[in-house]
């Protein structure tokens, strides 16, 4: 089983948005087999924790304005270490640099099948 088509679109949005203000290293899993609460986990880093909060709110605004979605919940605004904002059936890591390469979730869902994002320069995400 896949992620619904639906939850792919509003991932490439907030992919989409994170790229605009210069995340890098932009990935998401389709979690669909191994995870009962969610389809897709994304991941997006930034080198400061200003960037990461300022990517947070780019991805908020996106998903709203595109697909009237707001976050269930949201973790981690006052750090700016790392967000996390839950859709419900997408789930969004905005992860400073050094708080990603720590926890090292990749690891986690390397086995899953990646979403293409379609970005315009993957190569620069």
């Amino acid at each position: 089983m896949t992620a619904a088509h639906t939850t792919i679109d509003a991932i490439r949005i907030a992919a989409t948005a994170a790229d605009r203000l210069k995340a890098s290293d932009i990935v998401a899993f389709d979690v669909t087999d191994l995870l009962a609460f969610t389809e897709v986990m994304m991941i997006a880093s930034a080198s400061n924790e200003r960037q990461v909060l300022a990517i947070a709110e780019e991805v908020e605004k996106d998903l709203y304005l595109k697909t009237k979605r707001s976050a269930r919940s949201r973790e981690g605004l006052t750090e700016g270490q790392w967000i996390l904002l839950d859709y419900g059936d997408f789930v969004i890591h905005i992860m400073h640099q050094e708080s990603r390469d720590y926890y090292g979730l990749e690891r986690l869902w390397r086995d899953q099948p990646t979403v293409d994002l379609q970005l315009e320069h993957p190569e620069e995400s």
